[in-house]
């Protein structure tokens, strides 16, 4: 499912015009975005959690040279999903 079509199911299931799903739509992932940003969990009973994790440094080798490299750490967003969802799949 892409934006184009989740905009469209939340418009038919509220009962709302396209642009007010779309604007709906925006400020969810922009709320989920600034709520990562600062280092929160973000939850949704039901479907599942999102969090930042970091990644540590590590050492890596290039496969076709087989130099070794530093790969840098780095952040992630980790998603678990929650029961309900996982026994639904």
């Amino acid at each position: 499912m892409n934006k184009k079509q989740m905009t469209h199911k939340i418009s038919r299931d509220a009962g709302i015009t396209a642009l007010q799903a779309e604007k709906a739509y925006q400020s969810m992932l922009l709320g989920m975005t600034d709520a990562l940003a600062q280092g929160e969990r973000v939850t949704f009973s039901g479907f599942g959690s999102f969090e930042i994790k970091k990644r540590k440094a590590r050492q890596g080798r290039n496969p076709k040279t087989g130099e070794k490299l530093r790969i840098p750490q780095k952040k992630r967003v980790k998603f678990n999903p929650s029961r309900i969802l996982k026994d639904q799949l």
